[in-house]
């Protein structure tokens, strides 16, 4: 196997799009077994990561591959969410457990055991859920798809083309679409948090496509990157606590406020940071000045081809057109 990082100047679209591919397989293969076992949430979380890498990354070059039929999107989108419901339980009894219970009174901790009964019992069900799921036929099919492309990856005209040129087009659309989004106009959240849920999910998504692209420079660039996952990282705390907060009112006699006051305190103080810190920080990226600086970065580091990539050399590697002459033949 050649060098790991190569100059794009010498590295195709088609050997990017395998490295990474390559990457989140191995990842995903060797997570099945930890986290069947269930004996640690971390497993779990980092599997979840590794999948929705790995289908940004087949959306992203969706014009570079030729995919197999077992190997779709939807079947993707199908194992992630199913690990989502799992990690998302996690996540709001490790948020209820170590962060709001130290601080709340005693009465206020006794009274949540019934909800820390239903979190188990939902966690639970979730957890079969997502055995069903990873022992199923269809998410094997996919694991044995994308093996199988690994083993002699196919790919359209694009993926003999030399990545440096086209990095504009691999960059530029999802960032531009990113600012288009109306979640960056909600100052009130109100009853549209499902946008703003959804902003933090098209951020996430970008974040993940750039850093598909990792340069050697552009610091404007990393900055950006960075800003990214930092507001990600807000907007997920925010919907945490809204989540939690309604499944906490959902199972108490009147309501959170009325029969947890401490509790439904914390969490609308909580919350209230989040979304002040979110407004701030999307106030300045999303601005003029700062759009305008982020797509110069971009535009600059491709015009001057600084980007460097995990690009092996993939051997088998057949573009469409050959895969066509060997059926034929």
């Amino acid at each position: 196997m050649a060098q790991p990082h190569l100059l794009a100047a010498r590295c195709s679209n088609g050997e990017l799009v395998t490295a990474l591919v390559q990457q989140h397989v191995k990842r995903v293969a060797a997570l099945q077994a930890p986290v069947l076992a269930d004996e640690d949430p971390e497993p779990l979380h980092q599997m979840r990561v590794s999948m929705r890498r790995l289908r940004t990354t087949l959306r992203q070059f969706a014009p570079v591959v030729v995919l197999p039929s077992g190997v779709s999107d939807q079947r993707l989108a199908k194992s992630v969410r199913r690990l989502g419901m799992a990690r998302d339980l996690d996540v709001l009894r490790e948020r209820l457990d170590q962060d709001l219970l130290p601080v709340l009174p005693d009465h206020e901790r006794k009274a949540l055991k019934p909800v820390f009964r239903q979190l188990r019992r939902e966690r639970r069900i979730a957890y079969e859920h997502l055995v069903d799921v990873l022992r199923g036929s269809g998410h094997l099919k996919l694991l044995a798809g994308l093996q199988g492309w690994l083993r002699q990856p196919q790919f359209t005209a694009l993926g003999d083309e030399p990545l440096h040129r086209w990095l504009h087009e691999w960059q530029l659309p999802p960032v531009l679409e990113l600012f288009l989004h109306p979640g960056w106009a909600v100052t009130e959240a109100g009853t549209q948090a499902e946008t703003v849920h959804d902003l933090r999910k098209r951020i996430k998504d970008v974040r993940y496509r750039l850093e598909n692209l990792r340069s050697s420079g552009g610091q404007q660039h990393r900055n950006a990157v960075g800003q990214l996952r930092a507001m990600q990282d807000l907007l997920g705390e925010w919907h945490d606590l809204e989540v939690l907060a309604k499944a906490i009112d959902n199972q108490m006699p009147r309501s959170l406020h009325a029969d947890l006051p401490q509790l439904g305190l914390q969490l609308q103080q909580r919350r209230d940071r989040c979304w002040s810190s979110w407004r701030e920080q999307a106030a300045k990226l999303s601005s003029t000045p700062a759009r305008r600086r982020l797509f110069e970065a971009l535009r600059r580091e491709g015009n001057h081809h600084r980007l460097v990539a995990m690009c092996p050399a993939i051997p088998g590697r057949v573009s469409m057109r050959m895969a066509a002459r060997q059926q034929r033949r």
